[in-house]
């Protein structure tokens, strides 16, 4: 049976798309819907999306190209020029289906077209299932910095099927396994055990589910309930990041920089993997545990040694985060207890020196 969530004035549906999508689009009274969706996603599925909620193949599809450099106003113009072109009006529904940028671009095009129609996410990765689709924030990469236009607006609903997660490459799973670790060191210490217990694996079957009701799409269940619950708990309590939402942060204010900043190379990196290597890096500006984190994490991700000749590149661009109060750089880091938070605010000098920990910490 699906699990619901209720983060807010709406609800997030985990479980099988028939069984949760069609009885509540019944309840619903649309005039119009558009799908938006990227190449991969058009790919890859829209075919289950359609088979397993029984909208109609002919419902009209925007597609934008795949990611994270496109998460931008360009992309936006094309999405609203498609509106414009289908006329659709205030009582429209927009269905996002892919990751993070898909769920992010197409919410907030939604949520400022004629000031605002209906949008429901369907994430089709891990890291859209535990993060990016719950909780209402949207917005684009501006300049190369990302998430600096936005705005904050639930959506209708969210569906997440883990049956979605066999059209993911390896890479693209376990970029997503990055936040389901951060959700465990910062929510839930039982979720944590679990990623720490030896022989654990990020994908285990073959593929990472093999249909409603398989053992490896039950374990998914399992583990994206867990990680989702974190992420609902804390939206709950702090929905416009007045305090706690910020620690949904930890990892990110380096791991931002490092992504934005390799975007920009031949090798760049994936969302995970620069969080990832934050997490690491702000649990040792905390005073943490970092070598232990690192261990778990080295198990998974691959060894990314960070340049010192790009160090002030860097802090150039994690003086532009978010969080960020009058000129000082803010991190959210979990505190001794699980929903706990403490912020730290660092110096270039130290946050160089967590950068060169990291680099000195021996592969697994």
């Amino acid at each position: 049976m699906p699990h619901t969530f209720r983060p807010g004035d709406y609800s997030v549906f985990l479980g099988n798309l028939q069984d949760t999508f069609p009885a509540w689009l019944r309840e619903r009274a649309d005039s119009q819907m558009c799908l938006l969706a990227d190449e991969n996603t058009r790919l890859h599925c829209l075919p289950h999306f359609f088979e397993k909620t029984g909208l109609s193949p002919n419902t009209p599809v925007i597609e934008i190209p795949a990611g994270e450099q496109h998460k931008t106003l360009a992309s936006c113009e094309l999405i609203w020029q498609a509106m414009l072109d289908a006329r659709l009006d205030r009582q429209a529904l927009v269905i996002n289906i892919g990751g993070g940028v898909i769920g992010d671009t197409g919410g907030f095009c939604a949520a400022t077209w004629k000031r605002g129609v209906d949008f429901v996410q369907v994430p089709t990765t891990l890291l859209s299932m535990t993060d990016a689709a719950i909780g209402g924030k949207l917005g684009i990469d501006f300049q190369g910095i990302k998430n600096t236009i936005g705005v904050f607006r639930n959506p209708a609903a969210v569906f997440a099927d883990p049956d979605f997660l066999q059209t993911l490459p390896e890479r693209e799973l376990l970029s997503g396994f990055a936040e389901v670790i951060k959700h465990a060191l910062i929510g839930d210490p039982a979720l944590w055990q679990r990623i720490c217990a030896t022989g654990f694996q990020v994908r285990p079957a073959r593929h990472a589910c093999d249909g409603p009701g398989s053992p490896s799409y039950n374990g998914w269940l399992e583990i994206l309930r867990a990680s989702i619950a974190v992420k609902v708990k804390i939206v709950q309590d702090d929905p416009f990041e007045k305090g706690l939402r910020a620690l949904l942060n930890f990892g990110h204010t380096i791991g931002h920089a490092l992504e934005s900043y390799f975007m920009k190379t031949d090798d760049p990196l994936t969302h995970g993997e620069a969080i990832a290597i934050g997490m690491i890096c702000e649990t040792a500006l905390s005073g943490g545990d970092a070598e232990a984190i690192a261990a778990v994490i080295r198990r998974h991700f691959p060894n990314r040694p960070i340049p010192p000749a790009i160090f002030p590149a860097l802090w150039d661009l994690i003086q532009q985060d978010k969080k960020n109060a009058a000129g000082k750089v803010r991190m959210a880091i979990p505190g001794s207890e699980p929903f706990r938070m403490q912020l730290l605010e660092p110096t270039r000098e130290e946050v160089e020196q967590c950068l060169i920990f990291y680099n000195g910490i021996k592969s697994v």
